[in-house]
């Protein structure tokens, strides 16, 4: 089955609900004043304590120093860094050096050449979205028809309403989702329910299942 992943949690309740509908990942913005999401480095190390062990923790940074990255990871607050600033292959080789950790590169992607850099990313994971960030916007699919150079998370716009056609058209290997599971800015139980449950319901592409990556 495609995995799935519940960004942008900031508070206890959220860990409950995520606890109980058992997504494969769950993210935290950590240290991006801008995000309304926004979640301190102290913050975080309280939520994931009542997170359950199966659930991997994700940390979402934007052009943060990569030692206070490795720190995170190699403490185990977090299990994998996901970069959404600038951050070049500079970076990411430079972090990679500090952990053993995963590293998902975020990627805007507007046209096909947007493609060509996420498959040529060092990331040991990819995430494509618009670039925008939370605004609830979907890109244009079509330019993922066909493309399998490697295993991405979709991002952007997505919720229970069009998981299945974003399931059957592009076979994402993930799904992330934060605002289509909010209701007024904060996590909505039955929204997030629903969402884990429509992506459950869907088999995975042949392509993913005969090359499966395991990343927890």
């Amino acid at each position: 089955m495609p995995k799935i992943k519940i960004c942008g949690l900031s508070c206890p309740e959220d860990i409950t609900y995520i606890n109980e509908a058992k997504p494969d990942y769950c993210g935290f913005i950590i240290d991006v004043p801008k995000s309304r999401r926004n979640v301190s480095v102290s913050k975080v190390r309280e939520l994931v304590q009542n997170l359950e062990s199966q659930i991997c923790p994700v940390g979402v940074f934007v052009n943060k120093d990569c030692g206070e990255v490795a720190q995170l990871l190699n403490e185990g607050t977090i299990q994998i860094a996901q970069l959404h600033g600038q951050e070049d292959e500079a970076y990411i080789k430079k972090l990679k050096s500090l952990t053993d950790h995963p590293v998902m590169k975020a990627f805007s992607i507007q046209e096909k050449k947007d493609l060509d850099a996420a498959a040529a990313s060092s990331a040991d994971l990819i995430l494509l979205d618009h670039g925008k960030g939370g605004t609830g916007e979907t890109f244009d699919w079509s330019l993922l028809e066909g493309w399998t150079k490697r295993p991405y998370f979709l991002a952007g716009g997505l919720n229970p309403e069009n998981i299945p056609e974003a399931i059957q058209r592009i076979h994402p290997w993930g799904i992330d989702l934060s605002s289509a599971v909010e209701i007024d800015g904060k996590k909505d139980r039955e929204k997030i329910l629903q969402a884990v449950k429509t992506v459950r319901n869907f088999e995975s592409s042949k392509y993913f299942s005969k090359n499966k990556i395991i990343y927890k």
